[in-house]
């Protein structure tokens, strides 16, 4: 639960306030602010990584045992 929360609110929270930080700081400090930018879309594709796995793993070790009792159900019911 405590893992849905960060990886679905409050990480995209921070990514999103880096990038805006560091459109920001691009004027007075380019190559800080191009660091913080890189870390920033980083951060959102690892973000985008852990919640793909979620995914995967939720339909194959939820739907898919699901699918495959209905199915034998409605095979042993014929």
């Amino acid at each position: 639960m405590l893992e849905d929360w960060l990886f679905h609110l409050a990480l995209p929270i921070v990514a999103y306030t880096g990038i805006a930080s560091s459109a920001l700081a691009l004027l007075s400090y380019p190559v800080e602010a191009l660091f913080g930018l890189g870390g920033a879309v980083l951060l959102l594709l690892l973000i985008g990584i852990h919640n793909s796995w979620d995914a995967v793993a939720y339909h194959v070790y939820v739907n898919l045992p699901r699918r495959q009792a209905q199915a034998n159900d409605s095979q042993s019911n014929k």
